[in-house]
């Protein structure tokens, strides 16, 4: 059974940090592309980050320069390291592995 357990969300100023793990059970994590979105109210779900088995990492425009996404293979967790955090940062932010997903966990950045 596949499992993303997250954890990390919570409530910053702007301008402020905050990092989002999430540990992956019931897959070989090592050798899955691992993802994390996002969805404001009232707004599609959107990607956010992007590493490959390998490493590679891709980013939305909108977080480039702000968001680090990074992956543990020891522990088979992947992080979302996000700095300067605006207002429009605020959603409930998911990791994806396949068609499996975290059970979100909330950002909300006040002005």
């Amino acid at each position: 059974q596949v499992q993303l357990v997250e954890s990390g969300g919570g409530l910053v100023q702007a301008g402020g940090s905050l990092r989002l793990s999430c540990r992956v059970s019931g897959i070989i994590f090592r050798l899955n592309r691992m993802e994390w979105y996002r969805q404001a109210p009232g707004k599609q779900r959107e990607p956010v980050a992007t590493i490959t088995s390998g490493g590679s990492t891709n980013y939305a425009d909108s977080v480039k320069g702000r968001f680090t996404i990074s992956r543990d293979y020891v522990n088979n967790t992947e992080y979302l390291q996000m700095n300067s955090l605006k207002v429009e940062d605020t959603a409930v932010y998911y990791c994806r592995v396949q068609k499996y997903w975290g059970q979100g966990t909330q950002v909300t950045v006040s002005s």
